[in-house]
């Protein structure tokens, strides 16, 4: 029986995805979480096989989660779940240590499959993911400026566009403020913006931001 921890803040994707998965032989779903933070207190209290993960979320978010249960684990496998399909998401879940990716839009059979793929050792990347992953790596393709950011300079961007202030960001990330703001620096330098109010409409342009419509 393969265990597995969903991990997501909308409390009717994880009662749908769980009521699927519940009819699926040889899987059971064991907890559920709403953020990053919960994901690693109830991983490190119920050791899953197997971790859906959303990306956008309160807090750290799933970047850093995965980041972070990969540290305390790695026989934890991860497999993001997500409305974000373009680059640099799916490289920078991967580098973080995500075993799979997939899309909200996939089907039930896809999922099971992509978790018994990586419990297996596995990896599994949609085939949607996988072709624009395949795309941006040929030549004259045009990358967004969000390519630039290092791993660290993207979660600190993920957290400013939620609205978290450096205060806020140095705790959850345990770092201290004065390097938060040297990241919030580099970053601003990097995408060519002032302050935070151009960093989420630059965000948002290019599809960075979850549920969110600049007017």
């Amino acid at each position: 029986m393969i265990s597995v921890l969903l991990v997501d803040d909308h409390e009717l994707v994880r009662t749908g995805i769980r009521r699927l998965l519940d009819d699926q032989r040889g899987l059971k779903v064991i907890d559920e979480a709403c953020t990053g933070e919960e994901a690693i207190l109830k991983a490190r209290q119920n050791k899953p096989d197997v971790v859906l993960m959303d990306v956008n979320m309160p807090g750290i978010g799933g970047l850093e989660a995965t980041r972070k249960l990969q540290q305390f684990d790695s026989s934890i496998r991860v497999i993001v779940c997500t409305v974000h399909t373009e680059e640099p998401f799916p490289t920078r879940l991967l580098e973080a240590g995500a075993a799979g990716y997939l899309t909200k839009g996939c089907g039930i059979d896809e999922i099971a499959t992509a978790i018994d793929a990586v419990y297996r050792g596995e990896r599994y990347i949609c085939s949607e993911i996988a072709q624009h992953i395949a795309l941006s790596m040929m030549p004259g393709a045009s990358p967004t400026p969000f390519n630039r950011l290092s791993q660290r300079e993207m979660q600190v961007m993920l957290m400013i566009t939620q609205g978290q202030n450096v205060q806020e960001i140095s705790d959850k990330l345990c770092l201290s403020p004065k390097t938060i703001s040297t990241y919030r620096h580099r970053l601003f330098e990097k995408l060519g913006v002032l302050n935070d109010v151009e960093l989420t409409r630059l965000a948002i342009r290019h599809d960075m931001i979850e549920n969110v419509k600049e007017a």
